[in-house]
């Protein structure tokens, strides 16, 4: 019953205040019935012969019972109801609702050229590519090094967010790596977030050397936040061509081949702690495809319900119903009854 009730609504519905005028009638009626008895007078007996005087008073009260409905459905009608007699359709809708932080390493092994031209840049430049493809996203940037700080909070202004990755620089900072703090900087970036999903992409091409938080008790902290964290590891497979010095006369970085050790024990288990998932990164294409991967897999659909309920109006229905009874009552009123004031 609830919910055929549920299919009706009223354009003008304060019109239906109208209805109390009903009882109104009815107490009036019967007030004057009891006051003043009125004889049925009618054109002609052969009608009602063999029918006892006493029915006459039940066809005066259905002549005002008939006035009575139509007056109920011509308020009804002028109410302008709006009867769905379908049931409503959903339409399934899928909305993004993601908050992310990049924490991106920029300690001097960041300046290795297995990555064209350093894996800080080709970092950067992926990440641009990223933000631009998260149009319905909060994107921030956290940069670690010995220390780590925030360069951009979470905005949804792609182009803010491109100039400060853009502006983002190597040596800021105390060198290090300061995984622990990169991870914790981020998590405190989202941790009052109100979105739905809430995600990490921590990149670094070390261990973690600085800072004052082990990486996987900040793990436990994102774990604790509903925090995703997808880790990569940047850096080629052996050697790799690494700043190690910087020439005192020219002011240039001195290069030579270094071993690349990351820390991959310890991102895999805190991507797997979180819910996330660790990619390793050998070369620019690669780490195009890790933030292809990420891109896919985050773009969190959540789902909404959408009704389009078909709602025509239908007053005509109510003023013809109307109009027919009040027809009726004054044929029978004219041929049969034929009453005289």
């Amino acid at each position: 019953m609830s919910n055929w009730f549920s299919k009706y609504q009223f354009n003008d519905a304060i019109i239906l205040w109208g209805l109390t005028l009903i009882p109104i009638a009815i107490v009036i009626y019967i007030f004057f019935k009891k006051s003043k008895k009125e004889p049925l007078n009618i054109s002609s007996t052969s009608l009602f012969h063999g029918i006892n005087d006493g029915y006459s008073k039940y066809i005066t009260h259905g002549k005002f019972g008939l006035k009575l409905i139509a007056l109920t459905l011509l308020i009804i009608g002028m109410a302008r109801p709006q009867i769905s007699m379908n049931a409503h359709s959903e339409t399934e809708l899928y909305k993004e609702g993601i908050d992310i932080i990049i924490s991106m390493d920029a300690s001097g092994s960041m300046l290795a050229q297995d990555f064209s031209p350093n894996r800080f840049k080709a970092s950067k430049e992926l990440a641009i590519d990223f933000v631009k493809d998260r149009k319905t996203d909060r994107v921030g940037l956290v940069i670690f090094e010995g220390e780590a700080y925030t360069q951009c909070p979470l905005t949804s202004d792609r182009d803010i967010m491109v100039e400060l990755i853009e502006s983002a620089e190597q040596g800021v900072v105390e060198q290090g790596t300061a995984l622990g703090m990169g991870l914790a900087t981020a998590i405190n970036r989202l941790r009052e977030s109100d979105a739905p999903s809430k995600v990490v992409i921590l990149l670094t091409d070390g261990v973690n050397t600085h800072g004052k938080i082990h990486p996987l008790n900040a793990a436990e902290m994102a774990k604790d936040f509903n925090i995703r964290v997808y880790t990569i590891g940047v850096g080629t497979n052996g050697k790799a061509k690494t700043p190690v010095a910087i020439d005192p006369f020219s002011g240039r970085y001195i290069y030579d081949y270094v071993d690349v050790e990351i820390d991959e024990k310890t991102l895999k288990t805190i991507a797997k702690e979180t819910g996330g998932q660790y990619f390793r990164a050998t070369d620019n294409q690669k780490l195009k495809e890790v933030y292809r991967e990420i891109n896919e897999m985050e773009k969190a659909k959540i789902k909404t319900i959408e009704y389009d309920v078909d709602l025509p109006e239908k007053a005509d229905i109510f003023i013809l119903a109307a109009i027919a009874l009040l027809f009726i009552e004054f044929i029978a009123n004219k041929l049969i009854f034929k009453s005289v004031s």
